[in-house]
């Protein structure tokens, strides 16, 4: 406590320009103000100031401390005030977008709950597939299912997440199950489509990362219409984890090449930089990795 507050009353002395007007902001004589500057001086073996009796003048080593001194104390006040915030409660409104298909299954059905533990926020979810421009189009929060590559935003890792190749048991008994990349090509493999062009399927072989172009006789631009098909046997999907896991747990399907699954689509929420994040985004985000981190959660499909 004596070595903050020596370092408080350097940094407060030459904010006001004297030891008197220090003195008079605490409430004390300026002799302790003189005494605490004096033991600060001893401790560090070092002299921080030239005191006369007209003017304050810093020595060069005292113009170095004096910088770590303000940036110190000016981040345990930033410590503070977030602290402080914690406690506080979460108002206002909050923007959150979602792809389609993970906003439906994973995001609305937490929403309810999460409003009955924050009642002063409300909630605006927008779902779509097109990556948003958060900054520009005034999202508060974005998840997102991919490797982060924008500089401009903040991501937070919410769950782990990979994609996997499936099929149900019925369709692997009549058409094989796949050992290889190169044995897709046998195989209908149901793909997604995008503004007009098929989205190649990646994957890690001896270790680079591949992405392979499947065909099959059933494309769709939406993915809950390709893990219907995948459910009624039509062929083999490319799906993730988030949307499968549930359906493979109770063996409706049967993961395929796992061997060959490729990093990079884990579950990220996004937002812009700010340097005093509103409680209402780091609540939802607590709120969401909680949720995501439960041991049952993803095994019943949320």
């Amino acid at each position: 406590m004596d070595h903050f507050r020596q370092i408080s009353t350097f940094v407060e002395v030459i904010a006001r320009g004297s030891l008197s007007a220090a003195a008079r902001a605490e409430g004390i004589a300026p002799a302790m103000i003189g005494r605490r500057l004096d033991a600060l001086e001893t401790r560090l073996g070092v002299k921080l100031l030239q005191r006369t009796t007209r003017k304050l003048a810093l020595t060069d080593e005292g113009a170095a401390f004096l910088e770590d001194c303000q940036r110190i104390l000016a981040e345990l006040e930033e410590a503070e005030a977030a602290v402080s915030e914690r406690s506080a409660r979460a108002t206002g409104h909050l923007v959150v977008s979602a792809p389609a298909g993970f906003g439906r299954q994973h995001v609305a059905p937490l929403v309810p709950s999460f409003l009955a533990e924050h009642r002063e926020v409300s909630v605006n979810l927008n779902l779509s597939d097109r990556v948003v421009d958060v900054i520009g189009e005034g999202v508060d929060i974005a998840i997102r299912i991919a490797s982060l590559t924008d500089s401009n935003l903040v991501g937070v890792k919410l769950a782990d997440n990979h994609r996997v190749v499936v099929a149900t048991p019925g369709y692997l008994k009549r058409y094989g199950t796949p050992q290889t990349l190169d044995d897709l090509g046998k195989h209908n493999c149901l793909a997604i489509s995008s503004q007009g062009s098929q989205r190649g399927w990646t994957f890690r072989d001896h270790g680079k990362i591949v992405t392979i172009k499947v065909s099959g006789n059933m494309v769709c631009n939406d993915g809950a219409v390709l893990h219907d098909w995948a459910m009624a046997g039509r062929g083999l999907a490319w799906r993730s984890m988030w949307e499968v896991n549930s359906e493979i747990e109770a063996g409706l399907l049967v993961p395929v090449l796992e061997q060959f699954a490729a990093p990079g689509n884990d579950i990220y929420a996004v937002f812009a930089q700010r340097r005093h994040l509103p409680l209402r985004i780091r609540v939802f985000v607590d709120f969401l990795r909680h949720a995501y981190s439960q041991p049952d959660y993803w095994r019943k499909g949320g």
